[in-house]
């Protein structure tokens, strides 16, 4: 591993021993991450807005939110593997410059071609910030003080975007969209400023060229899926667009593989995969965050359809799943020290499934929040605690000098589980409402009757003006929209099973659990976490 010292010159990279260092380095890195985070889902919010500022359809408005994601997805990957080569605080820096410029130039944004062109700005930055912060940890912290470190890292990636997404439409709410990118802009500066004393420039030892045949198809590849996964649930998986996307993704990921398995210098080396924490790590994360993407997905419009809350209280709603969340990505490296990392991987994923089993059920149209609340707080608990063994199984399984692959990986993972868990639950809820509500309108005309089957925000439109039949459709449609939430929640429910058995069978192989308790307790460490 080589860095460049204070004055310019390369030597070996010192791990940081000074724990004040230490907690700024950690603050620098979970801000910008917070700030990358918090900028996935915050436009949302505001879709009504900017179709009214720009005059644009709802189709555009969509690009602009969608465009951030996908030039981040795009790009993970290479600019993980940058920061490896080229130094990872020049490119946390750097990227933190384009990600500010890009969100000034967003909040004053005169049309819409300029708001697309800064979202697409923003997410070159955030595809520069995202691997860096994860990947200046791993290679700057001492083994013994990493899992804690990760374990706040993964903390900030869990529930930073729900928090996020409550501050943006306060905003919202108590000023105009434009302010919306006033948040990521105030911590990416924050971030800055102590980025540029505290963080190492540390950078692997990389030989050879950088791949570019591997970087083209991995774009392709991350564009295809991403792109896919979030039109798919709107046009339709039989839509030409979509099935030539998916077409497109799966050669370039053949290409892709073989490939790297030929290149004597590859962006990813495939072969990693055969290490059990790499290929269990990120098939958990993969299932974790698809599940939590689609339980966001089919609690929004039970907050704000069937119980009838504004979106800033519905995403409050979230606020328990997110807070316990963060709380318990800080005591798993605690509880993997002591029980091993495969069996607390295996606990969280088995808590999570339960959180799952408790919705779909307790959940009702009648008793409200509290049927939710439960499940949202179990949830929350078994995913901090499976998150960040995963994480670090994954970190742990690449060597050091390609933490930004590592890191990547690892972020890349989280991107498309989330975008694949509300493609396919959202698509169970669809199926299992429009299933449940056809034999509950009986005698209800049959123009209200397809309206009502289209979802249950159309459902509720059009019982406002549907006479006698105003009661009978409300009721048919939050009936439905339940059982469709059930079959999607016990879909979850099975998948997390599996994924248990995934990880008790073929998890990091299972290591003497310790019971060394950190010194200190407002030191940034605990006991580490092995993996293999």
């Amino acid at each position: 591993m080589i860095s460049t010292t204070s004055d310019g010159s390369d030597a070996p990279t010192p791990l940081i021993e000074d724990p004040r260092r230490r907690r700024a380095i950690l603050w620098a890195v979970c801000l910008a991450l917070m700030a990358v985070v918090a900028s996935v889902s915050g436009l949302n919010v505001a879709q009504p807005q900017l179709a009214a500022t720009f005059d644009a359809s709802h189709g555009e408005v969509l690009w602009i939110i969608n465009t951030y994601t996908l030039t981040l997805a795009a790009l993970l990957l290479p600019l993980g593997a940058a920061g490896d080569r080229w130094g990872r605080k020049p490119v946390l820096l750097a990227g933190l410059a384009v990600f500010a410029t890009a969100n000034v130039a967003a909040g004053l944004a005169p049309t819409a071609e300029v708001m697309l062109g800064a979202r697409m700005l923003s997410g070159v930055g955030a595809a520069m910030i995202m691997p860096v912060t994860l990947s200046v940890i791993t290679a700057s912290f001492p083994d013994e003080r990493r899992s804690r470190a990760i374990g706040m890292w993964t903390a900030v990636a869990g529930g930073g975007g729900i928090i996020g997404m409550y501050l943006s439409a306060l905003l919202v709410d108590v000023a105009t969209w434009r302010w919306l990118f006033a948040l990521p802009l105030a911590l990416a500066l924050v971030s800055a400023l102590i980025s540029v004393r505290a963080v190492p420039n540390s950078r692997g030892d990389t030989p050879g060229r950088f791949d570019v045949p591997g970087t083209v198809t991995s774009i392709v590849a991350a564009v295809g899926y991403t792109f896919a996964l979030h039109e798919a649930p709107a046009l339709g998986w039989g839509d030409p667009a979509i099935v030539l996307t998916l077409t497109a993704a799966l050669v370039a990921t053949v290409v892709f593989v073989l490939w790297e398995l030929r290149t004597p210098f590859p962006l990813l080396d495939i072969r990693h995969f055969r290490t059990r924490g790499l290929s269990s790590g990120t098939t958990l994360l993969l299932v974790l965050f698809g599940v939590q993407g689609g339980v966001s997905l089919v609690l929004y419009p039970f907050f704000q359809v069937v119980l009838g809350w504004s979106g800033l209280l519905a995403t409050l709603g979230m606020m328990p799943m997110a807070l316990v969340m963060m709380a318990a990505s800080g005591l798993a490296p605690r509880l993997a020290a002591r029980v091993g990392v495969r069996a607390a991987m295996a606990t969280g994923l088995t808590v999570a499934a339960g959180g799952l089993a408790l919705m779909a059920t307790l959940v009702s149209a009648s008793g409200g929040y509290l049927t939710v609340l439960p499940g949202l707080v179990a949830m929350g608990l078994g995913a901090g605690l499976a998150m960040t063994p995963s994480t670090e199984a994954i970190t742990s399984s690449l060597p050091r000098e390609q933490q930004g692959v590592a890191s990547a990986l690892n972020d890349l993972t989280r991107e498309f589980g989330a975008a694949l868990g509300i493609a396919l639950l959202g698509g169970l809820l669809t199926a299992g409402y429009q299933n449940a509500i056809s034999d509950r309108l009986d005698g209800v005309p049959d123009d209200l009757a397809a309206t009502a089957s289209d979802g249950i925000a159309n459902a509720t439109a059009v019982s406002q003006t549907a006479g006698v039949h105003s009661q009978q459709i409300l009721t048919a449609a939050q009936e439905a929209f339940v059982s469709g939430w059930q079959q999607a929640m016990w879909v979850g429910v099975a998948v997390m099973a599996v994924m248990v058995l995934l990880v008790l069978f073929r998890g990091p192989r299972p290591t003497p659990p310790t019971n060394t308790e950190p010194n200190d307790a407002t030191e940034d460490a605990a006991a580490p976490i092995p993996t293999s």
